[in-house]
């Protein structure tokens, strides 16, 4: 007798489904944080202006990516067309895979963004976990992240020497708020990757291949999601000495936050049981649903995700700083009785 699998469950559609419903606060706050920075405004504009405008950044990938189609990269084309339409998004953003032996992908462009992924990601993934990486970009794009992506690129990665046009604007606060509001935004396009996949194990299996997967690894048994899991969690509950100090150094230069710390905000995000009630349906429209939003809320959500964030980094250092001094007082005291 044969035992029959399951049929998948069919994917929701969010019809008119606005960013807002699933964007990480501290990532709206700290996007209005790099707004603020001086001088920030008068570098987006030099930058798109000197890169030729939209058409401008476009061209840098179709001279040297592939621009996926029903003959190019079909299966990766194929599931861009399915994740747009899971958002209701107007348009198909094109869709690029760029020979790059590191893993990587983003979203770029002004008006009209499209999606760049590396070709190391295509070779790694399975078609579920391509899915994740995809509705993650889209998330990108339907918060309009692609512009900020685009600057940030730029600025992080270009030698200041070929920049000479923003020579005069102090661009050390300006790095620094890119990278703090990168991070972020990252956290709300994970959230947008579970809703494009809806599969939370699946998702969080990305977060592993990111942080050190191989081709075959996982279908192989050489990786375990569980005990993935687990090491995210000795991660996070490492506070002794000054492990809390070499964390906060570790990720000031990063544009994404760590691995680790990703799958543990998305499950977060999932216990709080805002993922299932966007899957029922209960989420902000586009339009003037979207714009109805008080901003006092997005801004409170905020200021109680950083307030919450500096408290507990402050607790940790502090108890930190503690056990150091009686570690100390207890070598001294050792030393005194010799």
């Amino acid at each position: 007798m044969t035992t029959s699998v399951p049929a998948p469950r069919p994917r929701v559609a969010f019809s008119q489904i606005a960013a807002v419903s699933w964007e990480h606060p501290a990532d709206r706050a700290a996007l209005q944080a790099l707004r603020a920075v001086p001088g920030f405004d008068e570098v987006v504009r030099k930058i798109v202006a000197i890169l030729g405008g939209e058409r401008g950044i476009r061209l840098l990938f179709q001279g040297n990516a592939v621009r996926t189609g029903v003959q190019q990269f079909p299966r990766a084309h194929s599931l861009m067309v399915e994740v747009a339409g899971t958002f209701d998004w107007p348009t198909v953003p094109e869709l690029y895979v760029s020979q790059t032996p590191v893993f990587n992908a983003g979203a770029y462009g002004v008006d009209d963004p499209f999606i760049v992924v590396h070709s190391a990601a295509l070779e790694l993934l399975s078609e579920n976990e391509l899915r994740v990486l995809l509705a993650h970009e889209m998330g990108h794009v339907v918060s309009g992240h692609s512009l900020y992506r685009t600057i940030a690129e730029i600025l992080l990665n270009v030698s200041l020497g070929v920049l000479p046009f923003l020579a005069g604007i102090a661009l050390l606060p300006i790095r620094l708020a890119i990278l703090e509001w990168s991070r972020k935004a990252e956290l709300s396009a994970d959230r947008a990757g579970l809703l494009g996949a809806q599969d939370v194990m699946i998702t969080q299996q990305l977060f592993m291949r990111m942080a050190g997967g191989t081709r075959g690894a996982v279908h192989a048994g050489e990786m375990h999601l569980d005990s993935f899991m687990t090491q995210a969690n000795e991660y996070l509950a490492t506070n002794e000495g000054l492990d809390i100090v070499y964390k906060i150094l570790n990720t000031l230069a990063l544009t994404h936050p760590m691995n680790t710390v990703r799958a543990a905000e998305l499950q977060q995000w999932v216990a709080s049981g805002a993922y299932d009630r966007i899957l029922r349906g209960e989420y902000v429209k586009r339009g003037d649903e979207a714009k109805a939003r008080p901003l006092k809320d997005d801004l409170r959500e905020a200021t109680s995700h950083y307030t919450a964030e500096a408290r507990d980094v402050a607790s940790r250092v502090a108890e930190a700083a503690r056990k150091a001094a009686e570690k100390a007082g207890d070598a001294f005291k050792r030393a005194q009785g010799r």
